[in-house]
């Protein structure tokens, strides 16, 4: 049944497809429940259930949101929604390591996957660590890319992720209704000598982006 609707598209009522198929609506809506838990439905209180769009599965490793996508098989994409120069104040600068009148890059793009949204970035970079940095080098390319271009190695990071809900300058720019659930991811970037290269803060679309990871017993 599946296999005939596409993205967006609204199931049958439980009574139709109970028949069509042959089963009690008891046993069909737990099927129905699977499927939502699996994210393969989208249940709309008071409108229906609808084909979601499938979400991606990223292992939590040092890699950017371009080569996350492409080693899932996806084409990504994004566009810079704002690009200014400002001094870091206390906030970034503390997570910068630099003073906060020191002056750096504050970007916000919206990343896509196989053209659909999947993620708001705010990037913060020391102006000084890539001063010919201009809007147009990040329009659908990664930084990190622009980075080992300038010979910068990424040596090591922290990242921390939590649930929280989009405001309305998310929801709008994710194309999905206020307070829809995310996932917030903020991570430090740093070189081999320990000096912080970004502060990056993400929404991530909770019904598009699922987390992978690969646990190992502990070695006694």
């Amino acid at each position: 049944m599946l296999a005939e609707l596409g993205v967006g598209d609204a199931l049958p009522s439980e009574r139709r497809l109970a028949e069509e198929l042959g089963v009690s609506r008891p046993t069909l809506r737990a099927a129905i429940d699977g499927l939502v838990a699996d994210g393969l439905l989208d249940r709309r209180h008071g409108s229906g259930t609808y084909v979601a769009e499938p979400r991606v599965a990223v292992p939590l490793t040092m890699s950017s949101f371009t080569e996350d996508m492409k080693r899932r098989g996806m084409r990504p994409g994004g566009r810079v929604l704002s690009f200014r120069t400002e001094s870091a104040g206390a906030r970034i600068g503390r997570r910068l390591a630099v003073s906060p009148l020191e002056e750096v890059f504050t970007i916000r793009r919206l990343r896509l996957a196989d053209g659909a949204s999947m993620a708001v970035e705010t990037l913060y970079v020391p102006v000084a660590l890539i001063p010919g940095l201009h809007k147009e080098d990040l329009e659908g390319g990664s930084f990190y890319d622009l980075l080992r271009d300038q010979g910068v190695v990424i040596a090591s990071g922290t990242e921390t992720i939590e649930p929280t809900v989009t405001t309305q300058e998310e929801a709008d720019d994710l194309g999905v209704p206020v307070h829809t659930p995310v996932f917030l991811f903020e991570r430090i970037t740093r070189d081999e000598q320990g000096r912080p290269l970004e502060y990056v803060r993400s929404i991530y679309r909770g019904d598009r982006y699922r987390l992978e990871l690969d646990l190992r017993p502990p070695t006694l």
